[in-house]
């Protein structure tokens, strides 16, 4: 990589990072929650976020962006228009109106089911998955789970932080799954 292009990238990385709130002990005690809303009211900071995930697939055929809930829809939907892609909401169980698959995914304390809608990927379309962070990578899992059963080609899974400690993008790579992510926090 060319010297102009180390400094570009350390000028997104930059940007973004002093563009992401961290919130300690949220939402308990020893959590260092990565806080994408400041990020998103940063015009500058949501734009680079935006065309960086854009940015590899750019003149490829995508088919649809698969965005989960609730920051993957705010991101997948600008992802989406950028690429003339369509968008498929995944959601947690129960909050999509019309006939649904669904699919169990672990949570650091449990496990929890998302669904979406049955008819929302055809067979060998090509998608990219968006999410905001990839911490454990449980929901990302299942969300790729879900999308396979379904016959998607799956391109991408696409995050703007990645905790890479907590092992979830190594948990994605594991299922053949190319992960994006654009910035990365230590710990958890």
């Amino acid at each position: 990589m060319g010297e102009s292009a180390m400094m570009v990238d350390q000028t997104l990385k930059e940007t973004l990072l002093d563009s992401i709130r961290t919130i300690p002990d949220y939402p308990k005690p020893g959590i260092m929650f990565r806080d994408i809303t400041t990020l998103l009211g940063n015009p500058k900071a949501f734009r680079r976020s935006v065309d960086e995930l854009v940015h590899p697939y750019a003149g490829t055929k995508i088919d649809q962006i698969a965005g989960i809930e609730a920051r993957g829809f705010i991101l997948g939907g600008a992802v989406a228009h950028q690429l003339s892609a369509g968008f498929v909401p995944i959601r947690k169980k129960g909050k999509l109106p019309y006939e649904t698959v669904r699919i169990a995914y672990s949570l650091e304390y449990g496990v929890d089911e998302m669904e979406m809608h049955k008819d929302a990927v055809s067979e060998g379309e090509k998608v990219i998955l968006v999410d905001d962070l990839i911490a454990t990578g449980g929901t990302a899992e299942g969300a790729v789970k879900l999308l396979r059963r379904m016959g998607a080609d799956i391109v991408a899974a696409c995050f703007v932080i990645d905790l890479p400690d907590l092992g979830g993008r190594q948990k994605l790579e594991d299922l053949g799954v190319t992960v994006r992510t654009l910035v990365e926090f230590e710990g958890d």
